[in-house]
């Protein structure tokens, strides 16, 4: 099985390659496409025209090595038109050598500076009226002291 590191750079060539190509021919289509180095060690993902092969190139310290996959049923890309040459981060590949195309390229969660209404937090006070004194006193955890007679 082939798992590669989380910290290597992987870039998805966005064209279709005919699978007969072997090290020399994926080197000179990566070194055309890619501003990188292919002999610095990130993988180059390489897709047939009818989707159901994939070749992935890299170099280790000693030569090149090509992994290729075919599947049976399926495609690993459904649909030439939306696909385009990008890097993407060793969960998509995983996802792609799965045979999952990811459709959804924008995260759903916004963390922090979201100014949706919904998610904002108010400060009240005993007589539950807002207090316009922002969620400064109330994130260090103060409390509202009073005099007991």
């Amino acid at each position: 099985m082939f798992f590669p590191e989380s910290r290597v750079r992987v870039y998805l060539y966005g064209q279709a390659v005919d699978m007969r190509k072997s090290f020399d021919g994926l080197y000179a289509v990566a070194r055309a496409a890619f501003t990188q180095d292919p002999t610095g060690g990130d993988l180059y993902v390489f897709v047939s025209r009818s989707g159901r092969q994939i070749k992935v190139l890299y170099f280790d310290r000693s030569g090149w090595c090509v992994w290729a996959k075919r599947l049976e049923a399926g495609r690993f890309i459904a649909d030439w038109s939306r696909a385009r040459t990008h890097e993407i981060d060793c969960t998509g590949l995983k996802m792609l050598l799965e045979g999952i195309e990811p459709r959804r390229y924008l995260k759903r969660y916004r963390h922090g500076n979201s100014r949706d209404p919904r998610h904002e937090h108010q400060v009240v006070n005993s007589e539950g009226v807002p207090c316009n004194k922002g969620n400064s006193e109330h994130s260090r955890g103060a409390q509202l002291t009073g005099s007991v007679a």
